[in-house]
């Protein structure tokens, strides 16, 4: 019976490996290439290990105007729309965790209704029109501002926690706002961390509503540029007007500058990504233990 288990266990950890090496080869496949001297590089070749080693292509991607406007954007959307998002969201479930408050549950319905039915990409369009943020890095921070997932979990996070603290601070003469800032907010670090770091790595992977509202290509964020630089048969137009002199000087294949978009714009999600995780994990779980 425990060869059984032994040789179950052997089978799956191989699938699983096997399955996990399926994922890993596309990216060590387009570090490789972003990496491939321009003399060495063959399309026709499949290598996970650069033939001569060149950082010719990255030096042009940092140089570029183009990418550099959408480093901008980029930081610009994350850096105001994570803390946005996250200080909407904690206090509107915060508000919505007291069962006094009047038409809670109005409320509670409306924001479930919101998570099972969406408007539409028309409405949504015409109510960003409307508000005059069309060709705005706004319309992209402020789509995303409420997340009824988000303020659904902080809810139940803050619901966990015991009313007991909040009486005993009052009894000390702590007002309402203390209570928030100072027992509730200081008890809720890995929750805000885990939300913190969802929201980060969504406005820095936004890619859908920033082709829908804006169109000045000069406020494109990171994700439309790579894109646009993937698709693109002269790449040189959304790196910088003077692409072309430094290819001349060292001629880089179109590919070799593809890929090395590729890394630069996904290289900051995947090492941040292995180090946080844990707050993912635990921030979510600690949400969701009571209803």
């Amino acid at each position: 019976m425990k060869m059984r288990e032994n040789l179950y266990q052997l089978f799956i950890g191989l699938i699983l490996s096997l399955i996990a090496l399926s994922m890993v080869f596309p990216f060590i496949y387009v570090l490789a290439v972003s990496l491939t001297d321009a003399s060495a590089y063959n399309g026709n070749s499949l290598n996970f290990w650069p033939k001569d080693w060149s950082l010719e292509a990255y030096k042009i991607i940092f140089t570029g105007e183009g990418f550099m406007d959408a480093l901008k954007s980029t930081v610009f959307i994350t850096g105001i729309g994570t803390p946005l998002v996250v200080v909407v969201s904690c206090m509107f479930a915060y508000m919505l965790s007291k069962k006094t408050l009047p038409a809670r549950k109005m409320m509670l319905t409306l924001i479930t209704f919101t998570l099972l039915f969406s408007p539409g990409l028309i409405p949504n369009y015409l109510l960003i029109k409307n508000l005059g943020l069309l060709d705005s890095l706004w319309a992209v921070i402020l789509v995303g501002s409420a997340n009824a997932w988000t303020i659904l979990v902080m809810k139940s996070f803050f619901q966990s926690i015991p009313a007991e603290l909040e009486e005993s601070a009052k009894i000390d003469g702590c007002s309402d706002l203390g209570v928030f800032f100072k027992i509730i907010l200081p008890l809720s670090k890995p929750m805000l961390a885990a939300f913190s770091l969802f929201t980060a790595v969504g406005y820095w992977n936004t890619y859908f509503n920033a082709i829908i509202y804006i169109t000045d290509p000069s406020k494109w964020p990171l994700q439309v540029f790579l894109q646009q630089v993937v698709i693109s048969s002269n790449i040189g137009e959304f790196l910088s007007t003077g692409i072309q002199e430094v290819q001349q000087k060292v001629p880089v294949p179109t590919e070799v500058l593809q890929m090395a978009a590729v890394v630069v714009v996904t290289l900051p999600v995947i090492i941040v990504y292995p180090f946080l995780q844990k707050h993912f994990a635990k921030g979510v779980m600690i949400g969701s233990v009571k209803g």
